[in-house]
């Protein structure tokens, strides 16, 4: 072995040496500060977290669908239908009473008066109930069925009940949040849905399956808070716990489409009963069905509401309309529209005149008809 070699052997103890005492160091100071004798020191660069605002808007928007439905839910009712039936396996034997929830409504008058759609309560042979969410039951006294929206107004006796805020509907948007209550499917009462307003003068087709009634409405409010069969009549909220509509209609075949009639529609005729105990509507006595421009080119007849049926002594008859006859213009303005000679009655009062322009069979006359006061249904 040369002698030169043994020169490096201290120089290789030495840095062994340093080694473990570096790692003797670091394991010590790793336990001090695990044991809490010395303090953790992070070293690295902080990173901001982002704040929790997301988080708190979204609690707090929650909580207040909580206090919605918990000032309104007790003033939202089930209006409840007893019939008489038969069993068909025994024709002679005697009848018995079936109740059953058939939608909702909710108060809007300390006097007892209760909002709800007509197809709900459409059958003038049927006993009606009104039962609270504390299951408090009271007859139905009076009911008036609105001829042109499918609304109706039910009035109980003895009804200790909040009446609900209404809320103006003329000043949605699209993407405000609402809350729907109502009895879904005739048996989960007071059932509570959320989402937001999905369109604005929407025009449906409604029907419901319990009453089996259709017709067409016009202006609603779109939402995809979800509406079942026994929700109709119930109340459309807006997050200030306000009334913003009446829900009246889904869509069969399609998921989060719901509507409801705009609750400004709803407050003249509500005011009125409330103040007269009645509500007066004109009419001109007609029922008809709308001719679009494209059926009329192709039949080659008169774009126009062509008339059905007139109605005995209505202003209409007087006025010497006919069936058959294709209205064309009222008070000059084109009928272009299904719903144009509704609308513009509607603007109207009772003994008012109205202008028609008729058309049929390639003949042009114009009367006048005076409108009368449209009896309750």
């Amino acid at each position: 072995m040369e002698k030169g070699s043994f020169k490096d052997v201290p120089r290789i103890s030495t840095f062994i040496l340093i080694i473990i005492l570096g790692g003797f160091l670091g394991f010590g100071l790793y336990f001090a500060r695990t044991k809490g004798i010395l303090p953790l020191t992070n070293y690295f660069p902080k990173v901001e977290l982002p704040k929790t605002e997301i988080t708190q808007r979204v609690v707090n928007e929650e909580n207040a669908v909580i206090e919605v439905v918990d000032k309104t839910s007790g003033s939202v009712v089930a209006l409840g239908a007893t019939k008489r039936v038969f069993n068909p396996f025994d024709p002679f034997g005697a009848s018995r009473s079936q109740n059953s929830t058939i939608g909702t409504g909710f108060v809007v008058s300390d006097k007892g008066i209760i909002i709800t759609n007509k197809h709900v309560v459409s059958d003038t042979n049927t006993k009606y109930t009104v039962v609270t969410n504390d299951g408090k039951k009271y007859d139905v006294q009076r009911i008036y069925r609105d001829p042109i929206l499918d609304l109706a107004i039910v009035q109980v006796d003895n009804l200790d009940l909040k009446a609900l805020e209404m809320g103006d509907s003329t000043k949605l948007k699209v993407g405000q949040t609402v809350i729907a209550i109502g009895n879904a499917l005739g048996r989960f009462t007071n059932t509570v849905t959320t989402g937001v307003v999905s369109g604005l003068g929407r025009k449906v087709i409604a029907g419901d399956p319990f009453s089996g009634s259709v017709e067409s409405l016009d202006n609603l409010i779109q939402t995809d808070a979800a509406i079942n069969p026994g929700n109709s009549g119930g109340p459309l909220l807006n997050i200030a716990g306000q009334v913003i509509g009446v829900n009246v209609a889904t869509t069969e075949g399609a998921q989060n489409i719901g509507f409801a009639i705009p609750i400004s529609a709803v407050k003249v005729i509500v005011d009125e009963f409330v103040e007269k105990g009645t509500v007066s509507r004109p009419f001109l006595g007609v029922r008809y069905r709308f001719i679009a421009r494209d059926v009329a080119l192709l039949n080659e007849v008169a774009q126009g509401a062509y008339v059905q049926e007139v109605l005995d002594g209505s202003g209409a008859k007087k006025a010497g309309v006919a069936e058959g006859d294709i209205i064309t213009k009222i008070d000059d303005q084109a009928v272009s529209e299904e719903e144009t000679i509704s609308r513009a009655i509607s603007g109207k009062r009772i003994g008012d005149s109205v202008t028609l322009n008729l058309w049929n069979e390639g003949n042009e006359r114009e009367v006048k008809a005076t409108l009368q006061e449209l009896p309750n249904q």
